[in-house]
């Protein structure tokens, strides 16, 4: 079999994916010096990394050759198992970062909010290319879609508010490509907004400034090279407030620190990645040589991107981000070429989620945004996270080798 029949489908994003891999690799290896020192086993993380990874785009060539078309009849089944999945974590989920997000199942654990998205991706596309009229959707298209997508949100909102934020926002974006009238997106934006506010204000009301942030108070244990974290499960469910209270208002009520008092064990997130940062320059320090990976929390994981800008530099960091833009621009020309609405939505969806999840990680990583738990997709230290975002990519290879295109026919006739 030639190595040209496995790589099927679009070049350009199968490229995009191969230096995603190959930049996770070399960073992460960097970024887990920590891990590697306490478990006294060098090559234990990256090799399981790197296996993962192997794992995902395996998963992504199985995908691509499945026809998109049969993406549709998996719509029913994704739901059911997203809905149990998550009414599952809330009830029995394993703590991370003070947050109820895992399932530990036959050995693998995983989160389901990483299925949740995807699924509610793909219902999205069905339902709006089900709807599509010659002047726009169907007004109905937009109270089909959010019956569904809202209790989803909801269920992912109560242990991790950026990933049901992130689905939210993609979700709208979707709507405006699968052109739901502007009217009724209009009135969901201002509802939005009303709800964002009452949702701030109902934090600093319940919320305690006095809890610390749970990434940097964590207690964590070395296992075989793994990070076993603490597991005990919250009894209430507004333990999140105070850690999203302590987010928001740090980055509110910023306010200039003279070096000399700067507090790094309370601050250490911001604090070690802008020290990273500022000592970067144009070039970098160069691969394998970062100060702050063995400083910063999560470096390997949600700050991988300020380790990425330490040694690669601006250049390097710039690159990072403009192959997010080449996956967000390579979508759209499959999308523009598909004839049917469906393939073409479907890939736009899933680009929009991979690529607003990168962009709100590096807005995190250079002090935009508060700090959340989102990871750089594809680069990021993660188990099933990792696979399942190559298979979201083996979609996206699959719309663009399988779905039928604009003058096919014509095409066909003529030869």
């Amino acid at each position: 079999m030639k190595i040209g029949n496995l790589f099927k489908g679009d070049k350009v994003i199968w490229m995009v994916l191969l230096f995603l891999c190959l930049i996770s690799i070399v960073e992460v290896f960097s970024a887990s010096s920590t891990l590697t020192y306490k478990s006294q086993n060098y090559l234990g993380p990256i090799i399981g990394h790197s296996w993962k990874m192997l794992l995902g785009v395996g998963m992504a060539i199985v995908i691509l050759n499945i026809p998109c078309r049969y993406f549709k009849l998996m719509t029913p089944g994704l739901l059911l198992i997203s809905a149990i999945m998550l009414i599952w974590v809330l009830a029995f989920g394993e703590k991370t970062n003070d947050a109820g997000r895992w399932i530990s199942l036959l050995g693998l654990k995983f989160q389901p909010s990483e299925i949740a998205k995807g699924t509610l991706v793909l219902v999205t596309a069905q339902i709006l290319s089900a709807m599509q009229r010659e002047n726009g959707a169907d007004k109905r298209a937009f109270k089909y879609i959010l019956i569904v997508v809202i209790p989803f949100c909801l269920l992912i909102g109560v242990e991790n508010l950026s990933t049901a934020a992130l689905i939210f926002a993609v979700i709208f974006l979707m709507m405006f490509v699968g052109r739901v009238p502007m009217s009724q997106l209009g009135k969901l934006a201002a509802v939005g907004a009303v709800v964002v506010v009452l949702f701030i204000g109902s934090i600093y009301m319940l919320g305690s400034l006095d809890q610390e942030e749970s990434s940097e108070t964590q207690t964590e244990a070395i296992v075989n090279g793994e990070v076993k974290k603490d597991t005990k499960k919250s009894t209430s469910l507004l333990h999140r407030f105070g850690t999203w209270k302590n987010r928001i208002d740090k980055k509110l009520n910023s306010k200039y620190v003279a070096p000399a008092d700067y507090d790094l064990d309370k601050d250490a997130q911001v604090a070690h990645a802008n020290i990273a940062i500022v000592g970067s320059n144009i070039i970098g320090k160069g691969p394998g040589k970062s100060v702050e990976r063995d400083f910063l929390p999560q470096a390997f994981s949600d700050f991988i991107y300020v380790i990425i800008i330490e040694e690669l530099g601006i250049i390097g960091a710039a690159f990072v981000a403009f192959l997010y833009i080449v996956l967000l621009y390579r979508a759209a020309r499959i999308a523009s070429r598909c004839e049917n609405n469906f393939p073409a939505f479907l890939v736009m969806g899933l680009a929009l989620m991979l690529v607003l999840q990168a962009s709100f990680n590096m807005m995190v990583a250079v002090g935009i945004a508060p700090v959340t738990g989102q990871p750089l997709p594809l680069i990021s230290r993660g188990g099933t996270s990792t696979i399942i975002n190559c298979a979201y990519i083996g979609a996206m290879l699959s719309v663009s080798r399988s779905a039928k295109k604009r003058g096919e026919k014509m095409v066909l006739k003529e030869i």
